[in-house]
């Protein structure tokens, strides 16, 4: 692994890592990240491509990890920036690295959301989507509203409040967020359809209609967030894509669970080498 420092599309610092193989290069795999997840977080599942062959990127997004700044509370952002701004820059990084070798993605949660806001998506041979699904809460089980109303209506305002941004802690378990993206992931999740209702307006431009890479969608039957309901609300945006769904239980892989953390790390191996031989099979 080597620490990378490069600049997003409007000059942001953003702080990732590479991962390279020992042997000749496959292709390379961009790794994004779900809301709340640092770029560690995938690192074990980065190793594992280098030992199939893949130069593989970790980063984090403006406002997470160590691409935050000291006081997150004077980020000023929005929370597509990721997609619009971050992302693309990374995998233009990653690009570099492979000398013209295929470059695939893997995208959890909103890593596989954005994809149609890269200005280079056609970089890309092939995406797999890893725990994707709509995030409005008339798309998710109803026992989880709760929980989540809890979130988005006491304790992330309450921290706003406090800090100037969403701090880690307590119930909230995943990195510190800029104050911009719990507002805009809070509004988009309150309403039907998710983000697609601004495609026509704010969100301009984009690309969704434009991408043609397939992807293939990962999902497994205990994640409360990426279902079989939830996941095409997203996928069908990337309406000229061809789309499959692999739909996965634990037990298929003899675990207890997975969730919607996905098979990232080292005790969810089995599920996670079926990634691995995803990526293979893309450029075999």
């Amino acid at each position: 692994m080597e620490a990378i420092s490069f600049y997003a599309r409007d000059s942001y610092p953003l702080k990732g890592q590479i991962f390279k193989p020992d042997g000749e290069v496959k292709g390379g795999v961009l790794i994004t990240a779900g809301t709340g997840y640092k770029a560690r977080y995938y690192h074990s599942f980065a190793e594992a491509l280098t030992k199939a062959g893949f130069t593989a990127l970790t980063f984090d997004c403006r406002g997470i990890g160590e691409s935050a700044p000291d006081n997150l509370a004077s980020l000023s952002m929005r929370y597509w920036d990721w997609g619009k701004l971050d992302m693309p820059a990374a995998l233009d990084n990653l690009a570099a690295h492979v000398d013209g070798k295929p470059l695939l993605h893997v995208g959890h949660s909103v890593g596989g959301h954005f994809v149609g806001f890269w200005d280079n998506h056609d970089l890309v041979k092939a995406h797999a989507f890893v725990c994707v699904g709509s995030g409005s809460l008339k798309d998710r089980p109803v026992w989880r509203n709760p929980m989540e109303l809890a979130f988005w209506n006491i304790i992330g305002p309450r921290s706003i409040k406090e800090h100037g941004y969403v701090k880690k802690g307590h119930f909230w378990t995943g990195a510190s967020l800029p104050r911009a993206v719990f507002e805009d992931w809070k509004a988009w999740c309150h309403t039907d359809g998710y983000f697609r209702g601004d495609l026509a307006g704010p969100l301009q431009p984009h690309y969704f209609e434009k991408v043609t890479a397939p992807i293939t969608s990962f999902l497994y039957t205990d994640d409360p967030v990426a279902t079989r309901r939830s996941s095409p609300v997203v996928l069908d945006t990337y309406q000229n894509a061809k789309k499959d769904y692999q739909v996965a239980s634990p037990k298929d892989f003899g675990l207890k669970s997975i969730g919607h953390g996905g098979p990232f790390s080292d005790k969810h191996a089995p599920a996670r080498d079926v990634l691995v031989e995803w990526a293979k099979s893309q450029v075999g």
